[in-house]
């Protein structure tokens, strides 16, 4: 890669708080469509008499597996081509048609499909947010603008589970609950399509394209000091990856499945968890990502997740041991690998493929999620001791790899830490 590719760039030091959070309600939308199927799987499973190996496919090409891992290809790919906002503009709009087909699905294909489309934009919609948000925010506070899109990330699971907790429990709506969730997240897509027309487009990625530079090729991604970090960023959140995709989708249906609590007590765990995701990254990641060393931050969370799960390997699985597996799991998760994922993706890597290398790296993550998502619901109804340690091993493989490999970035422009890489 050329020195010419690094453009430099007069520091943005204003806080464009308005703008961090509607490029983040993409996670907003990420993690709310994949709760709200979790919350469904076992109200479609009774209404359709869905198998197992169907409920895995169902999980794999949604948006929480394949469908966004291809979205994020083909979109960061098309943010740096032409640009973060075409992208960030318009995919909401493919979102709501995906998951106005999932309010409206009387047949099992109908929720394969909706599905599918949802995974697609949302894919897609991540690496422009995330590039946008790294690239606007001042670099003394760039660990901080990434967390807000982390705050929303958990926000959207509570916001569901609440509102399927209500209505299909408490007031015994049953399907119409579900559609009603459905339908809650197509409101806000189209409101935030309205609201992004106002925002402007990445000035760093303005100032790339007025320069004159092509966008190298994705094959630079494979080489060198790229292929390092792509090598390092795909183990460290894969691996956490595989153990919060099949943790997230299949949490309430295993409690359920397995006896250990009811449907209404295991949405509320769930809630639980994401909440106290919330706490940990206002109170630690956003408080402190940008002053103190990323690699200590990140062992400490990777550590105390692969305590909190071996918890459900080691004893026998019951509600207290349940409930100290959320609380430990819940708080930690908020400053750990999914966090560090979404900044390092965007600062180790060059503004004319940054992107591209985001798409590449969430793409790969969430399709080996999708291919493990086929064979967890027979593996747990199996033997859940036996996944149980299976996942305990995912995540102690995403702290291995953190610890041999997380950069500290900390206070660092994007250029600077362009410079730095071109320098070793």
């Amino acid at each position: 890669m050329s020195q010419v590719e690094i453009v430099e760039d007069p520091h943005i030091q204003k806080d464009n708080w308005k703008g961090t959070i509607l490029a983040g309600l993409a996670n907003y939308i990420d993690s709310g469509s994949i709760v709200s199927g979790a919350a469904a799987l076992a109200l479609w499973q009774s209404m359709y008499g869905l198998s197992d190996s169907l409920l895995g496919l169902i999980a794999a090409f949604g948006p929480n597996a394949i469908g966004a891992g291809v979205g994020a290809m083909i979109g960061g790919w098309l943010c740096d081509k032409l640009g973060r906002k075409r992208i960030y503009q318009y995919d909401m709009l493919v979102y709501a048609f995906g998951m106005g087909i999932l309010v409206l699905a009387v047949a099992p294909w109908m929720i394969v499909v909706g599905f599918v489309i949802v995974g697609l934009a949302v894919g897609a919609d991540i690496p422009a947010s995330w590039s946008l948000i790294a690239e606007e925010a001042p670099d003394t506070r760039r660990g901080k603008h990434s967390g807000v899109a982390q705050i929303l990330w958990n926000l959207g699971p509570v916001v569901v589970l609440l509102m399927s907790l209500f209505l299909t429990d408490f007031l015994g709506l049953g399907e119409l609950g579900a559609r009603l969730v459905f339908a809650h997240l197509v409101i806000v897509a189209l409101g935030l399509t309205i609201m992004r027309r106002k925002m402007r487009e990445s000035r760093r990625w303005k100032e790339t394209q007025e320069a004159g530079f092509a966008i190298p090729p994705m094959s630079s991604l494979f080489k060198g000091r790229y292929l390092v970090s792509v090598a390092g960023l795909v183990g460290i959140y894969g691996f956490w990856n595989l153990w919060a995709g099949t943790n997230g989708l299949f949490f309430p249906y295993l409690m359920e499945t397995l006896g250990v609590a009811t449907h209404a007590q295991s949405i509320a765990l769930q809630c639980l968890n994401f909440f106290l995701g919330m706490v940990a990254n206002y109170l630690v990641f956003m408080k402190f990502v940008d002053k103190v060393s990323h690699k200590t931050m990140f062992m400490v969370s990777a550590v105390m997740q692969v305590i909190g799960m071996s918890l459900l390997a080691i004893f026998p699985l019951t509600v207290p041991v349940v409930i100290a597996h959320v609380l430990v799991l819940g708080f930690f998760q908020g400053f750990g690998a999914q966090s560090f994922f979404q900044l390092w993706s965007a600062e180790m890597f060059p503004t004319a493929l940054r992107s591209t290398a985001q798409g590449l790296c969430f793409a790969v993550v969430r399709i080996s999620l999708g291919v493990f998502s086929f064979f967890v619901p027979m593996l747990a109804t199996a033997d859940f001791t036996v996944l149980a340690w299976i996942l305990t091993g995912f995540l102690t493989m995403s702290a291995l790899i953190g610890w041999l490999w997380a950069p500290n970035n900390a206070g660092k422009s994007l250029e600077e830490i362009q410079r730095e890489q071109l320098s070793v």
